[in-house]
């Protein structure tokens, strides 16, 4: 952003604090984004708006509110302020809300993490229709006479912020990114109609992977998904999907987050330092991938970023504790959120490993299900596929598997070598041992 909207956000805060705030906190934003959709063959949705707005948090006399508004004009911006000012008089008081102490915000890495696309301007409205239609192509000729219906869609924004707090923090970025990909249906036996999709993202539009790929992916798993049924229940291998495992990991991942630890909602609360999951479960948080779609030189808070490891070989090591949690827990604050999550990659390929399994099922879907944090007990419905001395056989769904995370991840046994890359949390595929798969 311009230096005109960095002398607004002093601005604001000079307003603010004349006007009796103790604090304040200062977040402008722009977007600018496209987002286009085709329903077999057709256009179905057009979308393309710029965006702008101010969030302004305040601490008044142990008082805290935080309040928006998308009218950026200064007479107006008074009035605002005026009246955010009059309504946080009127909250409870609140000992834990302040800005963070300003060491927080010291050591932040002086580096380019490439998250703007010089070329983004340069994506026309005929290059989004060309990348739509070459993944829809794919599509239809991947999944021939089965095909019931194709949405494809592609989204881009340009994305711009500036934060700025009364006791010293300033922080900008400005990023881009693209998404494109397809939601395939099949027609299978009777009235049953599978469906699956495949979208993909990245910073840069030109490195998007292959748009046949695309297409032809989205396709070919709704196919895989034809004659699925319930087997018989069972205990077996699993090993869950690269893209999926984000889906299995937030259920243990929201026992690390400050707000249920402090509300008494954490299964891992007093876990700090005890082992809970297998030599294979390391978790580790950087911030600093170049080009990666999670990285960022600063947190909310205005805290400087770094890399952390939050469990280290099964072993808890770390919690995700913002600075308002930190206060009310008296703990030492972390982060408020993860940015490029990763397990380390293994050494093999699927394909290898399916073949020392002998027997086992292959999860390419979540359906529904729950995890409770402060039990971690968890619960959720399956598809995907058994496989057999390293081949797919029978499509399965319907299927369901209930665990303890202070169990399962025990069980991890293997870590494939194929992180997936186009997520803040590139995952490689896990396998876990004697998994209850319940069916029939």
């Amino acid at each position: 952003m311009n230096k005109e909207m960095f002398d607004l956000c002093n601005w604001i805060i000079e307003t603010a604090k004349s006007a009796g705030a103790d604090d304040c906190k200062v977040y402008i934003s722009r977007n600018r984004f496209v987002d286009i959709e085709n329903r077999e063959r057709k256009l179905q949705t057009v979308k393309e708006a710029t965006t702008q707005s101010i969030n302004l948090s305040l601490y008044v006399n142990g008082r805290y509110s935080s309040q928006s508004t998308s009218d950026l004009r200064k007479e107006s911006l008074k009035k605002f302020i005026a009246m955010s000012l009059e309504n946080t008089g009127l909250l409870e008081e609140d000992p834990f809300r302040s800005l963070p102490d300003p060491k927080y915000y010291e050591g932040r890495a002086e580096i380019d993490l490439k998250k703007l696309d010089p070329n983004y301007g340069l994506l026309t409205p005929e290059k989004r229709k060309a990348i739509i239609k070459e993944i829809e192509d794919a599509c239809y000729l991947y999944g021939g006479d089965k095909i019931v219906s194709v949405t494809t869609s592609v989204y881009d924004d340009n994305y711009e912020e500036i934060l700025i707090t009364s006791n010293g923090f300033e922080g900008s970025e400005e990023t881009t990114i693209c998404w494109a990909g397809a939601q395939v249906t099949v027609q299978d036996e009777g009235d049953r109609r599978p469906t699956a999709y495949n979208y993909v993202g990245n910073r840069f539009h030109e490195k998007m992977p292959d748009l046949k790929e695309i297409g032809k992916n989205a396709a070919l798993r709704a196919l895989n998904l034809l004659g699925a049924k319930k087997i018989e229940t069972q205990t077996v291998p699993i090993i869950v999907e690269n893209k999926n495992v984000g889906r299995i990991l937030w259920g243990f991942l929201s026992a690390l987050y400050g707000w249920n630890v402090q509300q008494k909602r954490s299964f891992l609360a007093d876990k700090k330092g005890q082992k809970v999951g297998s030599d294979l479960f390391t978790l580790i948080d950087d911030p600093h991938i170049v080009g990666a779609l999670g990285s960022c030189l600063y947190d909310g808070d205005g805290f400087h970023t770094k890399k952390r490891t939050f469990i280290e070989k099964g072993v808890v090591n770390e919690f995700l504790i913002d600075w308002y949690r930190s206060r009310k827990l008296g703990w030492e604050p972390t982060t408020g959120n993860t940015t490029n999550l990763f397990i380390p990659k293994g050494t093999r390929s699927v394909e290898e490993i399916m073949k020392d399994l002998g027997k086992g099922v292959y999860i390419t879907g979540f359906l529904g299900g729950n995890s409770n944090s402060t039990t971690g007990d968890a619960s959720v419905g399956i598809l995907g596929h058994l496989f057999e001395n390293g081949k797919l056989t029978q499509p399965i769904a319907e299927m369901n598997i209930a665990f303890n995370h202070l169990e399962f991840w025990n069980k991890l046994i293997e870590v494939a070598n194929d992180p997936y890359i186009y997520s803040s949390w590139q995952m490689p595929s896990l396998v876990f041992s004697d998994v209850v798969v319940s069916g029939i």
